[in-house]
């Protein structure tokens, strides 16, 4: 594998990085960069938009302080009524509150994949969808990422599957379910699980159904920037009443009844003032799901008239909740880094991030896994930035995003 700037070569680290694109001078590129806020030009807003909404409202601490005046701070009537009302959202059999996200996927994967196993895993993803396969002793096998929608690849996680292949961990990445009927079609064809870690995804949809659904077990993280958020926390579903057993036993000590321990198991739970904002918060997701995904529509618009820029692409058949939304620099189309874009808008008021600045295969940790067929995911690397996306972002601050991916397009376009 060529590792680019990742500097990584099979689990030795590179202390050098490759250099930066040079690109053609132009009189005309060079009068416009003189415009740019970056080089002491006036800023399209001299105010940062917000890049994410994640303040608590008067109602959701009024919950957190009835959990905290009643003493019972464990999990107790909080997470079950919480659960509860996830299920019936979610269209699930079970849901099952734990600590955060990735013990999530830690509680999934335990009881439906084996230690040497191999298992399907996106090449593009946050690390906790292949780590916690690699923490239960398992073989990551990473599958390419679409130039389009970026979600995982399923003609080339066909390709990669052998005897020793259990089950596909898909990620609905950045809040976009995958092509799920791929997905189960291939589960099936192969007799693998299912796990679908959704820590983005709350409330996406695929063909009218929510993510409950789909697959063995789906996980969600309630991280303090996502969607639904309670700080930390996370939700396992699932539709099989033993499956959830071992994952409630699992979750808390194998422990069936007080002091009687079945099997080995963990303190994973979650507590009840991350259930009291979780419970808060739910009333208020759908109406704030349906403005990120009108707020993504507006940004479609402007996008489709900025040359070399492109927006991102949904699965067919699927309802994006926009967690995140994330453009990609074409290439070829301009005189800069994706870095040196992302630094020009924040000087116009406008914020990015990065998700996320190398593939999985490029991860230090994941070395050993690492393989020389997955060149989709490893160039979005270089060409992925997300725009401030939350239910909270007004028209002007989206008018603000806009003039400023044209002023600093216009500026570097070739």
């Amino acid at each position: 594998m060529i590792y680019k700037a990742a500097g990584i070569k099979k689990g030795i680290a590179v202390t050098q990085v490759a250099s930066s694109p040079t690109f053609p001078r132009s009189a005309r590129r060079d009068e416009k960069q003189k415009l740019l806020a970056m080089n002491g030009a006036k800023p399209v807003s001299e105010k940062a938009v917000p890049f994410m909404s994640t303040a608590l409202t008067a109602e959701d601490k009024a919950a957190v302080m009835k959990v905290l005046d009643s003493g019972m701070l464990r999990a107790a009537s909080q997470c079950a009524a919480f659960e509860a009302r996830w299920a019936e959202m979610t269209g699930c059999g079970h849901a099952m509150t734990c600590a955060n996200g990735t013990v999530a996927l830690q509680l999934a994967y335990e009881p439906l994949i084996q230690p040497g196993d191999e298992v399907l895993v996106p090449a593009w993803s946050y690390i906790a969808t292949v780590s916690m396969v690699v923490a239960r002793g398992a073989i990551p096998i990473f599958v390419d990422a679409l130039p389009d929608t970026m979600q995982i690849d399923m003609v080339d996680a066909a390709r990669k599957v052998t005897r020793k292949t259990t089950a596909i961990a898909a990620t609905h990445l950045y809040g976009c379910p995958v092509d799920i009927d791929a997905v189960e079609a291939l589960a099936g064809k192969a007799n693998l699980a299912v796990v679908y870690d959704s820590a983005q995804g709350h409330l996406a949809k695929y063909k009218g159904q929510p993510m409950g659904a789909f697959g063995d077990a789906v996980t969600y993280s309630m991280y303090a920037t996502k969607n639904l958020a309670t700080g930390e926390g996370g939700i396992i579903t699932c539709n099989e009443d033993s499956l959830a057993r071992d994952i409630q036993l699992l979750r808390s000590h194998g422990e069936t009844e007080k002091y009687l321990h079945e099997h080995i198991g963990y303190n994973y739970r979650m507590n009840d003032m991350a259930g009291a904002i979780g419970l808060s918060r739910l009333d208020r997701l759908p109406q704030q799901t349906a403005q990120r995904r009108i707020n993504a529509g507006k940004y479609d618009k402007i996008l489709a008239g900025i040359d070399g820029l492109i927006a991102p692409s949904i699965t067919a058949g699927a309802e994006a909740v926009y967690h995140l939304y994330v453009l990609q620099l074409a290439p070829g189309k301009f005189a800069c880094t994706r870095d040196d874009f992302a630094n020009a808008l924040k000087a116009e008021g406008v914020p990015t991030a990065v998700h996320y600045p190398r593939s999985l295969p490029n991860q230090p940790a994941l070395a050993e896994f690492s393989n020389d067929d997955t060149p989709v995911a490893d160039g979005l690397a270089s060409r992925v930035l997300a725009l401030p996306m939350h239910h909270d972002l007004t028209d002007d601050h989206i008018r603000v995003v806009g003039e400023a991916l044209n002023k600093v397009a216009e500026a570097y376009r070739l």
